[in-house]
Protein backbone atom coordinates (compact mmCIF):
# COMPACT_ATOMS: atom_id res chain seq x y z
CA UNK A 1 0.00 0.00 0.00
CA UNK A 2 0.91 3.61 -1.00
CA UNK A 3 1.38 5.59 2.19
CA UNK A 4 1.04 8.94 0.84
CA UNK A 5 -2.05 7.97 -0.57
CA UNK A 6 -3.27 6.66 2.32
CA UNK A 7 -2.85 9.64 4.63
CA UNK A 8 -4.85 12.11 1.56
CA UNK A 9 -7.72 10.73 3.90
CA UNK A 10 -7.99 11.99 7.37
CA UNK A 11 -9.67 9.62 10.12
CA UNK A 12 -11.43 10.83 13.35
CA UNK A 13 -10.79 8.60 16.43
CA UNK A 14 -10.98 8.46 19.94
CA UNK A 15 -10.83 5.10 22.40
CA UNK A 16 -13.54 6.82 24.93
CA UNK A 17 -15.50 6.09 21.36
CA UNK A 18 -16.14 2.35 22.65
CA UNK A 19 -15.45 3.23 26.36
CA UNK A 20 -18.87 3.30 28.02
CA UNK A 21 -20.28 0.36 30.11
CA UNK A 22 -23.57 -0.84 29.53
CA UNK A 23 -26.05 -3.13 31.37
CA UNK A 24 -25.58 -6.88 29.79
CA UNK A 25 -26.86 -7.18 26.62
CA UNK A 26 -27.63 -3.89 25.75
CA UNK A 27 -28.59 -2.99 22.55
CA UNK A 28 -26.40 -1.05 21.23
CA UNK A 29 -22.74 -2.36 19.98
CA UNK A 30 -20.59 0.20 21.79
CA UNK A 31 -17.29 -2.24 20.84
CA UNK A 32 -17.83 -1.54 17.47
CA UNK A 33 -15.88 1.91 17.61
CA UNK A 34 -12.38 0.32 19.10
CA UNK A 35 -13.04 -2.54 16.79
CA UNK A 36 -13.39 -0.71 13.56
CA UNK A 37 -9.89 1.31 14.60
CA UNK A 38 -8.43 -2.11 15.48
CA UNK A 39 -9.16 -3.57 12.26
CA UNK A 40 -8.20 -0.40 10.37
CA UNK A 41 -4.70 -0.33 11.90
CA UNK A 42 -4.11 -3.81 11.33
CA UNK A 43 -4.80 -3.54 7.55
CA UNK A 44 -1.77 -0.92 7.84
CA UNK A 45 -3.28 2.24 8.06
CA UNK A 46 -1.05 3.77 9.96
CA UNK A 47 -1.41 5.59 13.21
CA UNK A 48 -0.20 9.29 11.66
CA UNK A 49 -3.51 9.46 9.84
CA UNK A 50 -5.71 9.51 12.87
CA UNK A 51 -6.98 12.82 14.39
CA UNK A 52 -8.33 12.93 17.92
CA UNK A 53 -10.91 14.97 19.21
CA UNK A 54 -11.37 16.90 22.36
CA UNK A 55 -15.17 17.21 24.41
CA UNK A 56 -16.81 20.17 23.32
CA UNK A 57 -18.14 21.95 26.43
CA UNK A 58 -21.72 22.29 27.32
CA UNK A 59 -21.45 25.31 26.48
CA UNK A 60 -20.81 25.19 23.37
CA UNK A 61 -23.41 22.94 22.64
CA UNK A 62 -26.02 25.77 24.14
CA UNK A 63 -25.48 28.01 21.44
CA UNK A 64 -27.46 25.48 19.09
CA UNK A 65 -29.15 23.10 21.31
CA UNK A 66 -31.55 24.34 24.48
CA UNK A 67 -29.55 25.45 27.68
CA UNK A 68 -31.80 23.57 29.85
CA UNK A 69 -32.08 19.80 28.12
CA UNK A 70 -28.01 20.57 27.79
CA UNK A 71 -27.72 21.18 31.74
CA UNK A 72 -29.79 18.79 33.11
CA UNK A 73 -28.25 16.11 30.75
CA UNK A 74 -24.55 16.50 31.41
CA UNK A 75 -25.18 17.46 35.25
CA UNK A 76 -27.25 14.31 35.58
CA UNK A 77 -30.65 15.50 36.86
CA UNK A 78 -32.57 15.05 33.52
CA UNK A 79 -35.80 13.35 34.37
CA UNK A 80 -35.75 9.81 34.26
CA UNK A 81 -38.40 9.36 31.32
CA UNK A 82 -36.23 11.48 29.50
CA UNK A 83 -32.97 9.46 29.89
CA UNK A 84 -35.63 6.55 28.73
CA UNK A 85 -36.60 7.79 25.58
CA UNK A 86 -32.22 8.10 24.85
CA UNK A 87 -31.79 4.91 25.95
CA UNK A 88 -28.17 4.73 27.86
CA UNK A 89 -28.34 4.97 31.49
CA UNK A 90 -27.00 8.44 32.84
CA UNK A 91 -22.89 8.13 34.07
CA UNK A 92 -20.61 10.65 33.68
CA UNK A 93 -18.89 8.32 31.23
CA UNK A 94 -21.39 8.33 28.78
CA UNK A 95 -21.39 12.62 29.08
CA UNK A 96 -17.64 12.47 28.45
CA UNK A 97 -17.88 9.93 25.57
CA UNK A 98 -21.16 11.78 24.18
CA UNK A 99 -19.41 15.46 24.05
CA UNK A 100 -16.08 13.64 22.12
CA UNK A 101 -17.83 11.68 19.96
CA UNK A 102 -19.86 15.00 18.61
CA UNK A 103 -16.59 16.98 18.75
CA UNK A 104 -15.15 14.26 16.26
CA UNK A 105 -17.87 14.75 13.91
CA UNK A 106 -17.03 18.38 14.00
CA UNK A 107 -13.34 17.73 13.60
CA UNK A 108 -14.26 15.83 10.38
CA UNK A 109 -15.98 18.12 9.40
CA UNK A 110 -13.13 20.68 9.04
CA UNK A 111 -10.60 17.77 7.91
CA UNK A 112 -13.20 17.59 5.08
CA UNK A 113 -12.81 21.01 4.38
CA UNK A 114 -9.02 21.07 4.40
CA UNK A 115 -8.57 17.64 1.88
CA UNK A 116 -11.49 16.83 0.67
CA UNK A 117 -12.90 13.99 2.31
CA UNK A 118 -12.41 12.71 5.96
CA UNK A 119 -14.42 10.08 7.95
CA UNK A 120 -15.12 10.23 11.49
CA UNK A 121 -15.32 6.31 13.34
CA UNK A 122 -18.31 7.42 15.17
CA UNK A 123 -21.24 10.01 14.24
CA UNK A 124 -24.66 9.90 12.97
CA UNK A 125 -26.42 11.33 16.19
CA UNK A 126 -29.85 11.78 13.85
CA UNK A 127 -32.15 10.93 16.56
CA UNK A 128 -31.39 14.22 18.61
CA UNK A 129 -33.30 16.94 18.83
CA UNK A 130 -32.92 20.75 20.36
CA UNK A 131 -34.66 19.44 24.01
CA UNK A 132 -34.62 15.92 24.01
CA UNK A 133 -32.81 13.02 22.85
CA UNK A 134 -33.69 9.98 21.36
CA UNK A 135 -32.43 6.60 20.30
CA UNK A 136 -28.97 6.11 21.85
CA UNK A 137 -28.60 9.88 20.48
CA UNK A 138 -27.81 12.91 23.37
CA UNK A 139 -26.63 15.44 20.92
CA UNK A 140 -27.20 15.82 17.14
CA UNK A 141 -23.92 16.04 15.81
CA UNK A 142 -24.42 15.70 12.37
CA UNK A 143 -26.02 19.61 12.33
CA UNK A 144 -23.54 20.86 14.47
CA UNK A 145 -20.79 20.13 11.45
CA UNK A 146 -23.19 21.32 9.18
CA UNK A 147 -23.54 25.06 10.92
CA UNK A 148 -19.25 24.46 11.94
CA UNK A 149 -18.90 24.52 7.94
CA UNK A 150 -21.19 27.00 7.41
CA UNK A 151 -18.73 29.34 9.11
CA UNK A 152 -16.29 28.80 6.16
CA UNK A 153 -16.25 31.72 3.79
CA UNK A 154 -16.30 29.51 0.88
CA UNK A 155 -19.35 27.42 2.06
CA UNK A 156 -23.21 28.61 2.09
CA UNK A 157 -24.85 25.45 1.42
CA UNK A 158 -24.37 22.07 3.07
CA UNK A 159 -25.92 19.08 2.34
CA UNK A 160 -26.92 16.07 4.96
CA UNK A 161 -27.07 12.85 3.17
CA UNK A 162 -28.48 10.10 5.81
CA UNK A 163 -28.19 6.68 4.57
CA UNK A 164 -29.29 5.42 8.09
CA UNK A 165 -32.16 2.50 7.90
CA UNK A 166 -33.76 4.71 10.80
CA UNK A 167 -35.02 8.81 9.59
CA UNK A 168 -32.79 11.50 10.84
CA UNK A 169 -35.91 12.91 12.48
CA UNK A 170 -33.93 15.18 14.55
CA UNK A 171 -31.58 16.31 11.94
CA UNK A 172 -34.75 17.14 9.57
CA UNK A 173 -36.16 19.03 12.59
CA UNK A 174 -33.45 21.34 13.78
CA UNK A 175 -32.46 22.33 9.87
CA UNK A 176 -36.40 22.65 9.47
CA UNK A 177 -36.05 26.59 9.09
CA UNK A 178 -32.22 26.92 8.05
CA UNK A 179 -32.33 27.45 4.44
CA UNK A 180 -28.61 26.73 4.47
CA UNK A 181 -28.89 23.35 5.51
CA UNK A 182 -30.35 20.86 3.24
CA UNK A 183 -31.69 17.40 4.68
CA UNK A 184 -32.25 13.93 3.03
CA UNK A 185 -33.01 11.00 4.23
CA UNK A 186 -33.25 7.41 2.60
CA UNK A 187 -34.67 5.13 5.25
CA UNK A 188 -36.97 1.69 6.00
CA UNK A 189 -40.39 3.24 5.77
CA UNK A 190 -42.22 0.82 8.92
CA UNK A 191 -39.17 1.64 11.19
CA UNK A 192 -37.97 3.75 13.87
CA UNK A 193 -38.54 6.28 14.46
CA UNK A 194 -42.66 5.29 14.06
CA UNK A 195 -43.25 9.73 14.06
CA UNK A 196 -41.37 10.53 11.20
CA UNK A 197 -40.72 14.25 11.01
CA UNK A 198 -39.92 16.06 7.61
CA UNK A 199 -36.77 16.39 5.58
CA UNK A 200 -36.47 18.86 2.50
CA UNK A 201 -36.02 15.26 0.44
CA UNK A 202 -37.79 12.03 2.50
CA UNK A 203 -37.13 8.44 0.65
CA UNK A 204 -38.90 5.94 2.46
CA UNK A 205 -37.95 2.27 1.77
CA UNK A 206 -40.07 -0.74 1.91
CA UNK A 207 -39.20 -3.92 4.14
CA UNK A 208 -37.11 -6.25 1.91
CA UNK A 209 -35.86 -4.01 -0.46
CA UNK A 210 -32.39 -5.05 -2.27
CA UNK A 211 -29.44 -3.74 -3.73
CA UNK A 212 -30.55 -2.96 -7.47
CA UNK A 213 -33.97 -1.14 -6.16
CA UNK A 214 -31.81 0.57 -3.20
CA UNK A 215 -28.72 1.49 -5.18
CA UNK A 216 -31.42 3.31 -7.53
CA UNK A 217 -32.88 5.19 -5.29
CA UNK A 218 -29.57 6.58 -3.98
CA UNK A 219 -28.28 7.50 -6.94
CA UNK A 220 -32.19 9.67 -8.01
CA UNK A 221 -31.68 11.08 -4.29
CA UNK A 222 -27.84 12.54 -4.69
CA UNK A 223 -29.50 13.58 -8.14
CA UNK A 224 -32.26 15.48 -6.82
CA UNK A 225 -29.65 16.79 -4.02
CA UNK A 226 -27.14 18.13 -5.94
CA UNK A 227 -29.47 19.21 -8.85
CA UNK A 228 -31.81 21.24 -6.62
CA UNK A 229 -29.68 22.38 -3.51
CA UNK A 230 -26.29 22.57 -5.22
CA UNK A 231 -24.52 22.27 -2.33
CA UNK A 232 -21.13 23.18 -1.16
CA UNK A 233 -20.49 20.75 1.08
CA UNK A 234 -21.82 17.31 2.09
CA UNK A 235 -22.01 15.67 5.38
CA UNK A 236 -22.79 11.54 4.68
CA UNK A 237 -23.95 9.73 7.33
CA UNK A 238 -23.25 5.75 6.17
CA UNK A 239 -25.52 4.04 8.43
CA UNK A 240 -24.72 -0.02 7.81
CA UNK A 241 -28.19 -0.74 9.65
CA UNK A 242 -29.49 -1.34 5.48
CA UNK A 243 -27.49 -4.87 5.72
CA UNK A 244 -29.07 -7.87 5.61
CA UNK A 245 -27.65 -9.33 8.24
CA UNK A 246 -28.69 -6.43 11.07
CA UNK A 247 -30.58 -7.17 13.95
CA UNK A 248 -32.65 -3.79 13.08
CA UNK A 249 -32.82 -2.97 9.77
CA UNK A 250 -35.21 -4.97 8.00
CA UNK A 251 -33.91 -4.17 4.42
CA UNK A 252 -31.84 -6.87 2.36
CA UNK A 253 -28.83 -5.08 1.30
CA UNK A 254 -25.42 -6.69 0.48
CA UNK A 255 -22.15 -6.26 1.74
CA UNK A 256 -21.17 -5.14 -1.82
CA UNK A 257 -24.84 -3.30 -2.34
CA UNK A 258 -23.37 -0.87 1.02
CA UNK A 259 -20.00 -0.75 -1.00
CA UNK A 260 -21.63 0.41 -4.22
CA UNK A 261 -23.64 3.28 -2.15
CA UNK A 262 -20.69 4.27 -0.36
CA UNK A 263 -18.76 4.64 -3.45
CA UNK A 264 -21.55 6.27 -5.21
CA UNK A 265 -21.48 8.98 -2.86
CA UNK A 266 -18.11 9.93 -2.50
CA UNK A 267 -17.71 9.76 -6.19
CA UNK A 268 -20.81 12.05 -6.78
CA UNK A 269 -18.83 14.14 -4.10
CA UNK A 270 -15.89 14.31 -5.90
CA UNK A 271 -17.07 14.51 -9.17
CA UNK A 272 -18.93 17.77 -8.11
CA UNK A 273 -16.02 19.09 -6.20
CA UNK A 274 -17.72 19.26 -2.95
CA UNK A 275 -15.82 18.42 0.40
CA UNK A 276 -17.71 15.27 2.14
CA UNK A 277 -17.30 14.31 5.75
CA UNK A 278 -18.64 11.14 6.66
CA UNK A 279 -19.96 9.32 10.24
CA UNK A 280 -20.58 5.33 10.16
CA UNK A 281 -24.04 5.82 11.65
CA UNK A 282 -25.93 2.96 12.72
CA UNK A 283 -25.42 -0.85 12.69
CA UNK A 284 -26.04 -3.29 15.17
CA UNK A 285 -25.29 -6.63 14.21
CA UNK A 286 -24.12 -8.70 17.96
CA UNK A 287 -21.36 -9.81 15.99
CA UNK A 288 -18.77 -7.39 16.38
CA UNK A 289 -16.53 -8.48 13.63
CA UNK A 290 -19.54 -9.10 11.15
CA UNK A 291 -20.64 -5.60 11.89
CA UNK A 292 -17.04 -4.36 11.16
CA UNK A 293 -16.89 -6.16 8.17
CA UNK A 294 -20.01 -4.38 6.89
CA UNK A 295 -18.51 -0.81 8.05
CA UNK A 296 -15.37 -1.12 6.23
CA UNK A 297 -16.60 -0.89 3.31
CA UNK A 298 -16.75 3.30 3.59
CA UNK A 299 -13.51 3.08 4.50
CA UNK A 300 -12.77 1.30 0.87
CA UNK A 301 -14.95 3.86 -0.80
CA UNK A 302 -12.67 6.63 0.35
CA UNK A 303 -9.59 4.91 -0.83
CA UNK A 304 -8.24 4.66 3.18
CA UNK A 305 -7.64 0.18 2.65
CA UNK A 306 -8.23 -1.96 -0.38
Amino acid sequence: MNESHLLSTPLVFHPIYSQLDLPFKHRFPIEKYQAIYDRLISLGVPKAQFHQPHALTPSQLKRVYSPDYVNGLTQGVLDPKAMRRIGFPWSEQLIQRSLTAVAGTVMTSNLALEHGKAVNLTGGYHHAFANFGAGFCLFNDLYLAALNMLQASAINKVLIFDCDVHQGDGTAKLASNNPKVFTVSLHGEKNFPHRKQVSDLDFPLAKGTTDDEYLTVVERALHQAFSTFKPDAVIYDAGVDIHINDDLGHLHISTPGVYARDCMVFETCNKQGVPVAAVIGGGYQRDISALVDVHLQLYRAAGVVA
